[in-house]
């Protein structure tokens, strides 16, 4: 069956957990273990700034960077503990839902996602700032 966009969104959302942004803060702040994923590529990083203290993996390099079995220089090492907590984080929801399903089928066991992404995150009255990378 052909999905589209709004289709695969609406399923990945069906299928995580998602949170709002005050979760989201109060999570991270009290889990240092909590791995926090901007899933923008940084092009629009840059347009729209990013939480402070979030991994950058674009959405389309999330399965590769968070599978086991790739060679370890395409892996990234915060991502091989399928039990450690990850909240992803995109523009406005929709990819960070999908990104958080990936990583549930990929294994992970305490995935989430920003409801409203950034813009959520920004109208919450939390910081976005300039990336570096």
């Amino acid at each position: 069956m052909v999905k589209t966009f709004r289709q695969m969104t609406a399923d990945a959302e069906a299928q995580t957990n998602g949170i709002t942004p005050q979760e989201a803060k109060a999570r991270i702040e009290a889990d240092p273990a909590v791995l926090f994923i901007d899933l923008l590529d940084l092009a629009d990083r840059k347009a729209l700034g990013q939480p402070e203290d979030v991994v950058p993996i674009s959405a389309g390099m999330l399965a590769l960077r968070a599978d086991t079995e790739v060679s370890a220089h395409l892996r990234d090492s915060r991502l091989q503990d399928r039990n450690r907590p990850v909240i992803t984080i995109c523009g406005r929801g929709p990819l960070s839902a999908i990104g958080a399903q990936t990583l549930q089928d990929m294994g992970f066991t305490d995935v989430s996602y920003v409801v409203g992404g950034r813009a959520a995150w920004a109208e919450a009255g939390y910081p976005l700032v300039e990336p570096t990378d």
